[in-house]
């Protein structure tokens, strides 16, 4: 049998300390052993997750809190069993959250005791960027404590294949034990991995095989069995796929989750030919009554001020005192509150969703067979309007990315006008074949896919969609644009619509239209009296005529134009004119307006992306002018092949790559020196 290389395991090794907030388990032998109370877990997420949102980003409680006992005692017993052994837990184990929302719930679980370098002080800074604990759990950020990075739903457990596999050919019992959600089980990666686990099991090509099914029923816009369609065959089907299972009733009883866990890796130990599924009834948003009853199970966190703190952590305790820790904690919060209002900003911005679903609306009023298909994110991508006023034309496949796209395919070959939406990450990896496919089929779709580059800070590297322009740009006849504001949004989209309609009237094949949108507020419109026009580009500020001698085109795409306008103003500190491109169209250059403007700056130009450089803007449009047989002077700025990580805010993040207006700035000055 091959041997393998050896690898230095990077992950924390047993806990020295019981958890700081604890309970206890009966183990088989009638002994008690401590176990972090899930209460506290509940606890901990709420207090990590109002730190992240008085700093400006998401988090989620309902998930975490949903995992809370079967997370408890599955870590107590693994940590009893490698200590009772005098072996570290990583030799017995593989574990692995695929979960990714449910990652603050790990974070606040390895605190407890005290493991991976973590205390309660270092929670308090999850999501931001000067913290390891990112948004997801995510190995380059936080490996002492993440063995698979997760985020996208179903993307670490088909992975988990692989380590079994591994232990097997190395001739190690080790047990992968796997956390999946009802939700991630909707992709197509997770059915993948259903089907040959128990396949390969069989063949005698896995190691003990354990997976955990957290099922309520819950993804982000409500119930799955209303917003798309039940999961209840696709989980009795794990038996006949091979799997043994056992249906645990009472997932947040934590002596029952205990009983269940160690009962399922005690059968897959037994019979590694046939790996074991547990497949539990959890309670999305469980510990208060207003969460766990909400459509989408608390999806987020639900509060706005830690003032509301206490009556929350009073609830998930049964209105039993909770530790004195959590009482200074929520002072701090309150504290920092006080001082984040009396230093605040007034936003005048809005979403550039808004012209998103304004366009929508507009076409489908005039009877275009606008038909919106998503894949669980249309609050955050602008659709949602569109699907509450019009209901009838609209379809939820569930969690599955790719089956969005295909599907839209085959409603456009039968003459609507499918519209898809949802994070561009998720859009551009498990939609790129499917846009392949409905190109060669001449079934164009219209796509709305948001929270580009950095613009999804707090969820970190695995959200943060850093490649979007080159994974679609290359795709025949599709057009990408990148969106800047809610006028152009809803201009452009208002315009795909119409000409798709026309084209198809007229017996012609049109493109797919792909929008690109950011996460924040950006303003309705950055000069007034712009005409939009697909294919054509923007000049949102000039200048140029103050310095023709010492000027540069700044050519940004969608979500960089504000600190591009920011750094036109630093520029003239060091009188230099400047003159501001929005190409708008990604892949079909506006070269007649490029060059007009590379005219007035003596063809020097800087271009600005929240993207990896490869494949992004600025190479295609040096390639674009090097075909056009013109000499430059540039600099183009943008990720150069690292990945991101959580953040409050974008900003924070485009200091780090440098790409804030002070950055953009000096390297236009740079041009010049």
């Amino acid at each position: 049998m091959t041997e393998p290389m050896k690898i230095a395991n990077k992950l924390a090794g047993n806990p020295t300390q019981d958890p700081q907030f604890k309970t206890s388990i009966s183990v088989n032998d009638g002994k008690k052993i401590a176990a972090v109370d899930p209460r506290a877990t509940r606890a901990l997420i709420s207090l990590m997750d109002m730190n992240a949102v008085l700093g400006g980003a998401a988090s989620h409680y309902g998930g975490p809190a949903a995992l809370a006992e079967l997370m408890s005692a599955l870590h107590a017993h693994v940590f009893h069993e490698a200590k009772s052994g005098g072996k570290q837990w990583f030799d017995l184990y593989n574990l692995v959250n695929d979960a990714g929302h449910c990652e603050n719930g790990l974070y606040a679980l390895k605190a407890n005791y005290g493991m991976a370098g973590l205390n309660l002080n270092s929670l308090k800074k999850f999501r931001s960027i000067e913290s390891p604990l990112t948004g997801h759990g995510e190995v380059h950020c936080f490996p002492q404590g993440v063995f698979v990075s997760n985020g996208p739903l179903g993307s670490a457990f088909p992975q988990t294949q692989g380590l079994a596999m591994g232990d097997a050919m190395a001739g190690r019992n080790r047990v992968t034990v796997t956390v999946v959600s009802d939700g991630a089980s909707m992709e197509g990666e997770a059915k993948e991995a259903f089907a040959a686990i128990p396949g390969l099991a069989k063949t005698g090509k896995m190691a003990p095989y354990v997976m955990i099914v957290s099922d309520n029923n819950t993804k982000l816009t409500g119930r799955i069995d209303a917003e798309s369609f039940s999961m209840v065959p696709t989980f009795e089907s794990l038996k006949t796929l091979g799997w043994n299972v056992i249906v645990l009733e009472k997932a947040h009883d934590l002596q029952a989750c205990y009983d269940t866990i160690t009962k399922a890796i005690d059968m897959a130990r037994k019979n590694p030919k046939q790996p074991v599924a547990i497949h539990a009834k959890t309670i999305k948003g469980i510990g208060t009554k207003k969460t766990a009853e909400s459509a989408s199970g608390g999806h987020g966190f639900p509060l706005k001020s830690p003032t509301e703190l206490p009556a929350f952590l009073g609830e998930i305790y049964n209105g039993e005192a909770y530790p004195t820790e959590f009482t200074a904690w929520i002072e701090e919060l309150n504290k920092l509150e006080a001082h984040i209002k009396a230093t605040a900003v007034k936003d005048t911005g809005e979403k550039i969703q808004n012209g998103v679903a304004s366009a929508l609306i507009r076409a489908r009023k005039e009877n275009l067979p606008v038909i919106s298909v998503t894949s669980d994110l249309p609050g955050s991508t602008g659709v949602a309007s569109f699907r509450k006023e019009f209901p009838a034309d609209s379809l939820d496949v569930g969690v599955a990315e790719s089956n969005m796209v295909s599907a839209a395919a085959g409603l456009s070959k039968v003459g609507y006008i499918p519209v898809v939406d949802t994070f561009a990450q998720f859009g551009v990896t498990k939609g790129a074949l499917p846009f392949i496919m409905s190109s060669l089929s001449e079934a164009p779709v219209i796509a709305i896919f948001s929270h580009t580059g950095f613009q999804d800070a707090a969820d970190g590297a695995s959200h943060q969609s850093l490649s979007y322009m080159a994974m679609l740009s290359s795709i025949p006849h599709v057009e990408t644009y990148a969106l800047t504001c809610s006028e152009e949004a809803d201009a452009l989209v208002y315009q795909a619509i119409r000409k798709t309609a026309e084209a198809r009237r007229n017996g012609k094949v049109p493109p797919s239209y792909v929008f690109f949108l950011g996460r924040e507020n950006f303003p309705k419109s950055y000069t007034a009296g712009l005409k939009y026009e697909l294919g054509r580009g923007q000049v949102l500020f000039d200048n140029t005529d103050k310095y023709p001698q010492n000027s540069v085109t700044l050519i940004a795409a969608g979500s960089m134009i504000p600190e591009t306008l920011k750094a036109a103003q630093e520029l003239t500190n060091h009188k230099i004119g400047s003159v501001i491109l929005n190409p708008s169209c990604l892949n079909h250059l506006d070269l007649a307006l490029l060059e007009e403007c590379l005219a007035k700056t003596n063809n020097t130009f800087v271009t600005v992306e929240d993207h990896q450089l490869i494949g992004g803007l600025g190479q295609m449009v040096c390639h674009a002018l090097a075909e056009e047989g013109m000499s430059f002077r540039c600099h183009t700025l943008g990720v150069r092949g690292e990945f991101g990580q959580s953040a409050y805010t974008a900003l924070d993040l485009y200091k780090k790559h440098g790409l804030d207006s002070e950055s953009i700035a000096d390297s236009a000055v740079e041009l010049f020196d």
